[in-house]
This record gives structure tokens, C-alpha cells and sequence, in this order.
């Protein structure tokens, strides 16, 4: 049968791991002698190697020592079965080869574990049953008539439904009775019993059948002993064994002993028995395959029943029996789904949600309970987290709002087996918890002051917005709509003003402030939003001077000595600022002699002084009035209304009665003359546009004029002296003729031709510029004559 498995391993001497890795082979009980169990290949290329097998466990003589041959530089070494080689699942089910490399001064050993498995199509007979000497059992002739003489054990005979029989002829008077054989393979004695057949050999040809006409041809003698004469006894021997679970195949168990001539031993049940194993002649119990207990639960306990007799007097035994009991060793940790766990989580989590539910198991002890702890690292005593039974939970509410507080918690999930000696597994946990934009920025509202004359650029006040998320300060401002004279800083929340303030025209403005936060959440695209609300309240400031109407006053009054005359009143107000109504007026000049004052807006004229002062004439003040705005409003602003009074003197006469004694004086009543001189002031806009207007003519006829140069300047080059004489002389006759038509318009009709033949002359000599010819030319009509 070919090759189950095959191998190929590179070995690489330089790896010095390699010598460490086993081999399983899983071969089958059918395998005949010379097949290739295992083969591998390798480099050595400045030595000659050596492949040996150093032992076998159980020692047995079915492997040949290992090949070695060379193909193109490379080495092939080769396991296969020697020509004794009879695998019996049933008998020994495991063997343990170690192979020694040696390849200069580097040497290798790695072993080569194979597995013999039961082959149920296995049919033909195995071991000494089929071999030409056939099996050799030895009975007491005092053997129980019917009593059970062997069992034969062949691969599948009872799943097979193999039908056994005796061929061979029993006839007396050799054979006291037949033996008989079962479906089972038990060979039974003769019904007769062998009483007095010692030292007989009965040989038996057995016909064993399988299905499907398969058959197999055994032979078995049955030699009769003796009753023996002496005893046969096991020594005192501990009853119960505990041996460790990772004794290694072929490991000694336990040596049984007995008193007796050349003592054989040999199990008698369990049969077969798989895990254990006894030497013939040295009763060594030993294991045949690894007692692993997770996957062979039932080899904890095995009670072993062990039989000791003499070789030659096979019929004298003594039967022992042994408790075998495997020890579990703790050898390996624990072993967890997941091996580490990394996550994040948002600061969001609502506490008892689950992280995940982590699966260990022993492999030592599958199902066994399992101790689950949760130890921190960083932060240390943190109560984030929690861990139940074995699923890891959020614990505590997670915050990212202050400093330093999101976080990674560093941890470790420590499982403990509770075997001997206590193994741990340790599984590392690392959850990141991210921050989450959870609130609205959210600022108070302000309220700022300016005065109306700030510049541009002036700092009105900050906005100082507020965020629950951390970081708290990140947040941009911006102006929602509203007079684009504001601006706002969208780092720092500074109000600026860019534009200019008219206290006269809007004294109250509201702004409204965005805030929109940022960086405060791991997805940078989600951005809240808030916003309030600031008042900004422009101060009056004293920016208009006040105007009168009309600012120059003419007036004539007539003043009657001793009495006061009211000139005029001032009218002023101020067109910006129509309810500032408080002025105050004084008279800053020509007020000579004193002669007039004011009472409040009201120009008054005094006369009130006697004597040779008073005036005769008509008499002219012009008076300069400083009318100011008053009251709390800084600066103070003025004007200047001016007041031209003409005084003209009036005299009171007295008339005296005949009926009456009194003087009665007769007073007349001042006559107010007010001229008013009209005067034409325009509108603003009209004195800008005829500006303009006059400006872009000038610059107009400035333009036509350094042209019409231009082109002079052109046509007429500098003549030459000659030219230029000629030129004066006829300049000075044309002015002479000219002055003379002035003086004498009237000329009689015959001067006319003398006047066409003085506009048809030359009188001027030039060069061309442009070709250079030399022409004349009048000076009247412009005509030119080439030369």
C-alpha cells in the first residue's frame, strides 16, 4: 500500500529551531513490510551527512534503519517498515522513532511519532496465527472441559462478521474429543477435557471467512502440560498507580514481579488494551500511546488485571490486579477568544453596554471554570470598565468635558485555569474613547458703548462664547446678517468697527453673533451651532455746528434817546439735530460803546446815555454775534451770525398848552426798517456738477490747443535768414495794408485788384519736414508753391 502521508521538509541548518518541530504520521495497520513511512530532503553542502534512529519507543525491530541517498546536490532520507514489520492497531498503537542528522560538527535530533490506526478493510490474518509455525498456546491437562483455551484476534473480526472453523481433521485416538471455535474466536476444549493428554501437541488448521469470499488460513497448536509441581506468586505490590498525564509513550508505569521459574507476564484485560502495555519477561507496564485526558476523558482510571505464570508450565499463573490512575498535569494556559481586544468607544456609551464577551478554555481541562479578573494599567483604579462572569461592560459614564479626561484605558483580563500549577492567561484590552459634540456654544448677551466720531478699526468690546465640550474655547464667530459696519474677530470674538457712526441718523444697533464650535469630535465634519445677541449704542457726540437763518442781517432803526429799542432775534438752530434747542449767544465784536447786548436770542440796542454823545447823524454798527450749542454735549460748537444796524437818532419834541401846566412830552414810536439783501446761493450738487463741468472743458481745450502746436510745429520748420526777412518784411506790409484798409474802409472799387494780388503774393519761405522740398507760402491764405 502506497504512502499515506509524505512529508517534505526542508531542514535549513542555519535555522537552529527545526530540531525541535515533531512529526505525526498516521499510518495504517495494513502497511506490509518495506514501505516508506516518512521521507525528507535537506542541504549539506561541504559535509558528508548521517541519518541514524537512535531508539524506538517501545522498542520493536519493524523499522529499518533510516536511508540516505544524494540527487543533484540535495539529500533524501528515508523511514520505512523492515521485513518483520506486523502492525497490529490492537496491539501497539503508537511508536516514538528519534532520528539523529549529523552534518559536520551540526547535529539535529527531532522525533518521528507514528500512529498506527485500525484499518476495518483489513482482512487477512496477522501475527504468529499466520505465520508457516503457526501460534503455540500451552494448557494444563486439567483444563475445564468447554473452558475458553484462546481468543483469536484479527483486524475487523467482528465487524465483519468473520465466520471461523476448524479444517483440519481431530480423529481419535489422538484427539480425545474436537475443539471447537466461535464466531468470537474463542477456542474452546474438548468436551472430554485433556486429562491425561500432557506433553500432546494438537495442531488446529483455522479457516477464517470474510465477506465477499475473503479468507485466511491460520494455524494454532495446542500443546498440553503437566500439573506443575511448584507455585507461582506475585510480590507485595501497591494495587493503585497515579502516574502524570504527560508521561510520554513507552514511559515505565510500574514493574510487577512474581516468585517462579522463568516468569512470563501478560495482561488479561482490558482486551485489547490501548493504552497500556507489558514486557513479557520483565513485567514492565509501560504506555502505548500520550494520555491525554481532554481528549481521552476515559483513560483516567484503568484497571489493569495482569497475569504472571511459568514458561515451560504456562499452566501455573497467578492473576494481579492494578488501578492505573492518570493525573491531570496543567501544562498549558488558558486560551481566549479574542487574544487582545482593541476598541474605542464613544464618550456617548450609556454604562452597562457590552464590549465584548470574551471565550477561554482550558485545553488541559475542557469545561473546566475558569477565574476571570480585570486588572488596570492606566489610569490605575479606574471604574470605566467592569467585568462580569466574562463579559466586559461600560461601567461608569464616560466624560471627555475637562482636561485630561478623554482617555485610554489600558487593561488586562487575567484567566486563571485553578489547576496545579496555576496557569494564567493574560488578554490585553486597549479602548480609546473618542469625544462626541454633545453641546450648543452659547454666549451672553452684551451691550457696548461707542462714541459717533470712533474711527475705523475701533475696538467696541469682545463676545466670550462658552462650550460644555472640551476643548471649551473652540469656537469661530460670525456676524448673522446686520449693517456691514461691524465686523467680529472669528478666532477671538473682538467687534470691530469698519465703517463710520451718525448718532443723528441710528443710535441703537443689534447684531446677532454666530458661534459654531470645532475639534470637539472625532468626526471633524459635525459641527452645533449657538448664537446671542449684542447691543451696541452709539454716544452722541457735538459734530454739527449750529446755522442761523439768515446769517447776515441789514437793519435800520431809529433810537429815541433814553429808551431801549429790540434790534432783531437771532434765529439758529441745528439742521442734523433738530431737537438740540439750547444755544447761548454773545457778542464777540462791534459792539463799540457798549450800545447793545443780548437777551438770550434778542439783539437790543441801549440808549440810555446823555449828553454831547449822543450821535446827530446816521450812524452804522456792524456787529458780530458767536451764537454756541449748550448743554451737556461736548464739544461746544459755534457760528457767527453778522447784524449790520443802521442808527439813525430821534428826538422827542414838548409842546405846551394853555389849558394845562404840565409839560406833556410826546414820545414817537421807533420805526424798525429792516432791508434784506437777496443773494443767490445754490444747491451743493450744482456747485459740484458746474465744477466738474468747467474742469473737464479746460482740460478739453488744453488738449485741442497742444494738438493744433503739435501740428504747427510740424508743418512749419525754422526758415532760413533770407527766409526769415522776407518773411518780417511782408508780415509788416500785410500789417500796413491791413491798418490802412482800417483806417480808410471806405476805398474806392480800382484798390480791390492791388488787394488780390497782395493775397496771391508769397510772403513766407519753409522747408517740408516729411520729404524735405523747399516750398513758399502766404501767410494770409496758407498757399504753397513747390520748388
Amino acid at each position: 500500500m502506497a504512502l499515506l502521508r509524505t512529508l517534505a521538509l526542508l531542514l535549513a541548518l542555519a535555522v537552529s529551531e527545526l530540531h525541535c518541530l515533531p512529526w505525526f504520521i498516521n499510518v495504517s495497520e495494513s502497511l506490509r513490510p518495506g514501505t516508506i513511512l516518512q521521507s525528507f530532503s535537506f542541504n549539506c553542502t561541504s559535509y558528508i551527512p548521517t541519518l541514524q534512529l537512535v531508539h524506538v519507543q517501545p522498542p520493536t525491530t519493524f523499522f529499518n534503519p533510516p536511508s540516505l541517498t544524494r540527487s543533484q546536490g540535495i539529500y533524501v532520507g528515508m523511514v520505512t517498515l523492515s521485513s518483520l514489520a506486523r502492525l497490529d492497531a490492537l496491539s501497539v498503537n503508537h511508536y516514538e522513532l528519534l532520528l539523529r542528522l549529523t552534518c559536520g560538527s551540526r547535529v539535529m535530533e527531532g522525533p518521528l511519532s507514528v500512529h498506527v490506526r485500525r484499518d476495518p478493510g483489513h482482512s487477512a490474518c496477522t501475527g504468529r496465527f499466520a505465520s508457516p509455525a503457526g501460534e503455540i498456546i500451552q494448557v494444563l491437562e486439567t483444563v475445564t472441559p468447554g473452558a475458553r483455551l484462546y481468543t483469536l484476534l484479527l483486524p475487523g473480526l467482528e465487524l465483519q462478521r468473520a465466520q471461523i472453523s476448524i479444517i483440519s481433521a481431530q480423529d481419535p485416538p489422538y484427539f480425545p474429543g474436537p475443539f471447537s471455535i466461535n464466531g468470537q474466536g474463542w477456542l474452546l476444549a474438548p468436551s472430554q477435557g485433556l486429562k491425561g493428554q500432557a506433553q500432546k501437541v494438537f495442531q488446529l488448521q483455522i479457516l477464517v471467512t470474510f465477506g465477499q469470499n475473503q479468507s485466511c488460513l491460520g494455524t494454532l497448536k495446542v500443546k498440553v502440560l503437566p500439573v506443575p509441581s511448584s507455585q507461582i506468586s506475585f510480590l507485595k505490590q501497591a494495587s493503585n498507580i497515579t502516574i502524570p498525564e504527560d508521561l510520554p509513550p513507552g514511559g515505565k508505569v510500574v514493574q510487577v514481579q512474581a516468585r517462579g521459574f522463568d516468569v512470563r507476564y501478560e495482561i488479561l484485560s482490558p482486551v485489547p488494551c490501548q493504552l497500556f502495555s507489558i514486557g513479557r519477561a520483565d513485567g514492565v507496564i509501560r504506555t502505548t500511546v500520550p494520555l491525554e485526558l481532554a481528549q481521552a476523558p476515559g483513560a483516567a482510571v484503568t484497571r489493569l488485571r495482569v497475569k504472571a505464570y511459568e514458561r515451560l508450565s504456562p499452566w501455573t499463573s497467578v492473576e494481579l490486579e492494578l488501578t492505573v490512575n492518570v493525573r491531570s498535569v496543567n501544562r498549558w494556559p488558558p486560551r481566549c477568544l479574542p487574544a487582545m481586544l482593541v476598541t474605542q468607544i464613544p464618550e456617548t456609551t450609556p454604562v452597562g453596554t457590552v464590549l465584548n464577551t470574551f471565550t477561554c478554555a482550558d485545553p488541559d481541562s475542557p469545561g473546566s471554570i475558569l477565574d476571570y479578573q480585570l486588572q488596570f494599567h492606566s489610569p490605575p483604579g479606574s471604574a470605566s470598565l467592569c467585568l462580569r462572569d466574562r463579559v466586559l461592560e461600560v461601567n461608569a459614564t464616560l466624560d471627555c468635558d475637562a482636561p485630561g479626561a478623554c482617555f485610554q484605558l489600558a487593561a488586562s483580563i487575567l484567566v486563571l485555569d485553578g489547576g496545579q500549577p496555576l496557569m494564567t492567561a493574560e488578554v490585553p484590552v486597549l479602548v480609546m474613547v473618542t469625544p462626541v459634540n454633545e453641546f450648543s456654544p452659547a454666549c451672553v448677551p452684551h451691550k457696548f458703548r461707542v462714541r459717533e466720531d470712533a474711527g475705523p478699526h475701533t475696538l467696541l468690546g469682545s463676545v466670550v462664547g462658552m462650550d460644555k465640550d472640551y476643548p471649551h474655547n473652540s469656537i469661530e464667530y460670525y456676524i448673522s446678517g446686520g449693517p456691514a459696519i461691524f465686523s467680529v474677530d472669528h478666532l477671538s470674538g473682538e467687534v470691530h468697527l469698519l465703517g463710520s457712526l451718525d448718532y443723528e441718523l441710528q443710535t441703537l444697533y443689534r447684531l446677532t453673533v454666530l458661534l459654531i464650535d470645532h475639534s470637539q469630535d472625532q468626526d471633524l465634519t459635525h459641527h452645533r451651532s449657538g448664537s446671542c445677541t449684542i447691543t451696541i449704542e452709539v454716544e452722541d457726540v457735538n459734530d454739527h455746528a449750529p446755522e442761523c437763518q439768515p446769517p447776515f442781517q441789514e437793519l435800520t432803526i431809529y433810537a429815541l434817546l433814553g429808551h431801549s429799542v429790540e434790534v432783531t432775534k437771532v434765529s439758529c438752530w441745528v439742521p442734523q439735530e433738530p431737537q438740540r434747542l439750547a444755544f447761548s449767544y454773545s457778542i464777540v465784536g462791534g459792539n463799540s460803546q457798549s450800545r447793545f447786548s443780548l437777551q438770550g436770542a434778542t439783539l437790543v440796542y441801549n440808549n440810555i446815555m446823555l449828553g454831547p454823545t449822543w450821535p446827530e447823524q446816521f450812524y452804522t454798527y456792524e456787529l458780530l454775534i458767536r451764537v454756541a450749542d449748550a448743554g451737556p454735549s461736548i464739544p461746544h460748537l459755534s457760528t457767527t451770525a453778522t447784524v449790520i444796524v443802521h442808527l439813525v437818532p430821534w428826538r422827542a419834541s414838548t409842546v405846551a398848552t394853555r389849558t394845562q401846566r404840565a409839560t406833556v412830552s410826546t414820545v414817537m414810536t421807533p420805526l424798525l426798517v429792516t432791508d434784506t439783501e437777496a443773494f443767490w446761493q445754490p444747491e451743493p450738487w450744482f456747485v459740484v456738477v458746474l465744477t466738474v463741468t468747467s474742469a473737464l472743458f479746460v482740460l478739453a481745450l488744453g488738449w485741442l490747443l497742444s494738438r493744433l502746436f503739435q501740428g504747427l510745429a510740424q508743418m512749419h520748420q525754422t526758415p532760413s535768414k533770407p527766409a526769415q526777412a522776407l518773411l518780417l518784411n511782408s508780415i509788416q506790409r500785410t500789417e500796413e495794408s491791413i491798418q490802412g484798409c482800417m483806417e480808410a474802409p471806405r476805398m474806392e472799387m480800382p484798390q480791390v485788384p492791388s488787394s488780390v494780388n497782395l493775397r496771391l503774393h508769397f510772403d513766407g519761405r519753409a522747408q517740408d519736414s516729411r520729404t524735405g522740398r523747399d516750398y513758399l507760402f502766404n501767410t494770409l491764405t496758407g498757399a504753397r508753391r513747390w520748388l
